[in-house]
Parts: C-alpha cells; sequence; structure tokens
C-alpha cells in the first residue's frame, strides 16, 4: 500500500502541525471540526504554510448545517476562496447544492474558475444528492478534482462497496477520497475493499486547558455545555501510525 496518500482532516494550526509532524501527505485545513469543518482564518493557513511543506487544502464552508446558501453566504464563500488562494492555500474545498440536494452547477463552476490551475474538493455535499452517478458525471464535466465521501453512510466502512463502485465509475476521470470512520484498524481493508489511492481521516488527544480551574462552573460554549478544561489537538503518533500502515 506504499502508493496510498495520507489526508488529515484538521480544525487548527496546531492540529495541521501536528499532522505534518506525524506524516500526512497533504491537511484539510478549517475551523470548528464540531460543526462539520467552516472556513479556517487566513492566520491559521499563514502558519501553517509557514512551517510545514505539505499541501494545504482550505475549506470554503461560510456556515454549518447543509449546503444551501444565500446570496451574501454565497459572495462570503467566494471572497474567503479568493483571499484564502492569495495566502498560500494549495487548493479549495467545497459543496453547493440546490434546495432539492442536486449540484449547484452554476455555483461550482464559480469556484472552479476561482481556483484557477489549483485542485478543487468536492467534498461530503456528495453523501446527500439523490444520484451520485449524476453528480459525479457534472462534476467530472466542471473540471472538479476529486470528491470527498463516505459513500453517502454515516462512516465509510459501512458503504465499502458504494465507494468502490465510485471508483470504478469515476474511471480515473475524477478523484474519490473516502473518508468518515477511517481508522487505524480498518484503514487496511478500506484500501483493499474500494481499490482507493488515498484516505481521509481525523484523530485527536485531549489536552489540559488550566486557565480555567478558578471556576469550573463557567461554560462559553452554549446548550451542550462542552468542558473548558481541555480542548483537542491532532494526535500525531497516531497519524504515524496509519502512515506506516499505509506503507
Amino acid at each position: 500500500m506504499n502508493s496510498i496518500l495520507l489526508e488529515i482532516c484538521c480544525g487548527s494550526a496546531d492540529d495541521a502541525l501536528e499532522a505534518a509532524r506525524g506524516g500526512a501527505d497533504r491537511v484539510e485545513l478549517n475551523s470548528n471540526l464540531f460543526q462539520g469543518g467552516l472556513t479556517p482564518t487566513l492566520g491559521a493557513l499563514r502558519v501553517v504554510k509557514r512551517q510545514a511543506s505539505i499541501p494545504v487544502m482550505t475549506m470554503v464552508r461560510p456556515r454549518a448545517g447543509g449546503f444551501w446558501y444565500t446570496e451574501n453566504e454565497f459572495a462570503v464563500a467566494k471572497e474567503d476562496a479568493r483571499l484564502l488562494l492569495e495566502n498560500g492555500a494549495d487548493g479549495l474545498v467545497f459543496g453547493f447544492l440546490h434546495e432539492d440536494g442536486t449540484v449547484d452547477r452554476e455555483r461550482t463552476k464559480e469556484l472552479v474558475t476561482i481556483a484557477g490551475e489549483k485542485p478543487t474538493v468536492f467534498h461530503r455535499a456528495l453523501d446527500v444528492v439523490p444520484d451520485w452517478k449524476r453528480a459525479l458525471d457534472t462534476l467530472i464535466d466542471l473540471g472538479v478534482t476529486r470528491v470527498l465521501t463516505s459513500g453517502q453512510q454515516s462512516d465509510v466502512f459501512f458503504a465499502l462497496d458504494t465507494i468502490a463502485e465510485m471508483i470504478r465509475y469515476a474511471a480515473g476521470a475524477i478523484e474519490i477520497l473516502p473518508g468518515a470512520g477511517v481508522t487505524l484498524e480498518n484503514v487496511d481493508k478500506v484500501v483493499r475493499h474500494t481499490g482507493c489511492t488515498q484516505v481521509h481521516l481525523a484523530r485527536h488527544k485531549s489536552m489540559p486547558e488550566p486557565s480555567v480551574r478558578n471556576n469550573r462552573s463557567i461554560y462559553y460554549g452554549g446548550a451542550l455545555y462542552p468542558p473548558e478544561d481541555r480542548y483537542e489537538v491532532t494526535d500525531a503518533d497516531y497519524v504515524a501510525a496509519v502512515k506506516g500502515r499505509l506503507g
């Protein structure tokens, strides 16, 4: 499996730098992974680009909650895309759908045009389209580089047959990147069963945050009350173990 590329999903500059330290081949840089990944800050991108030499794909997603955006949200997405590229992004990750869940051809085309020669990724919006074959045909026609998909299941491990079928259907015209639920324990089977040449995963470890210990009754995260005395960062050792498994 020495030709399998490892992409790590990251929610911060530290995430991306730890992923690089663990041997990742590429990172997808986001903010707010709790909500599926939103557009990262320019500061995070610039810090990563100064310290790491691997490709940094940047998410362009103006809000959580699906992929059908208002005109203002789409305008923000275009502005973010241009700024990310100007500040060193190696490619753009996005997904635009109509109300009925089909690919928004015009908006996708605009992002591909903005990206120019840089690679583009239609991310997991593909997992909610009504007809993935028709969606792939559209994305191939528009020149999208690859799709990130869990095979229209909650976990890639439950969709190995579908992902294998996607790869056969694409026939090299667009890259298929399996993600969501890929682990050290199952990556071998994912690769063997699907025939994929790249995988996407996230793995974090908890880090202590001592500054709030004077008052443990205070929360800043809204109704879910997430713990304030710890935070998550990419587990570089786990990344290294997966990379070692891939060869």
